[in-house]
């Protein structure tokens, strides 16, 4: 494989890493990990989410009580103004990837044809 294209990730990640929608999701995150009450419940709302999708990944049934659960655990880390701003950066920056992911896949789009 080309150096050169290891090279050039290493460009993009200090990009990212450089970039405003890094830099608002990090400020946020670390506002959060200070507030002992918010990382606590971010992390239950995090841990609830990862429980989720391992046993939606593996297969498994997810249960009305889990779902109810989740949905609380949403509710509430959206009432809470840090969270939510945090959540928000997360999706911003993950669209950001999401594009940059477009932009990787280009050649092979290009090659094979539009995945439908």
């Amino acid at each position: 494989m080309s150096e050169n294209l290891y090279t050039e990730a290493g460009n993009l990640e200090k990009a990212l890493r450089e970039s405003t929608e890094y830099k608002q999701l990090r400020a946020l995150y670390d506002q959060v990990n200070a507030d002992e009450a918010a990382k606590n419940m971010f992390d239950n709302f995090r841990d609830i989410q990862l429980k989720l999708q391992q046993k939606q990944m593996s297969g498994q049934e997810i249960s009305q009580e889990e779902v109810d659960q989740a949905q609380k655990s949403v509710a509430l880390v959206q009432q809470h103004q840090t969270i939510a701003q945090l959540m928000e950066a997360e999706q911003r920056m993950s669209m950001v990837i999401a594009e940059l992911n477009k932009i990787i896949m280009k050649p092979l789009e290009d090659l094979y044809g539009a995945v439908e």
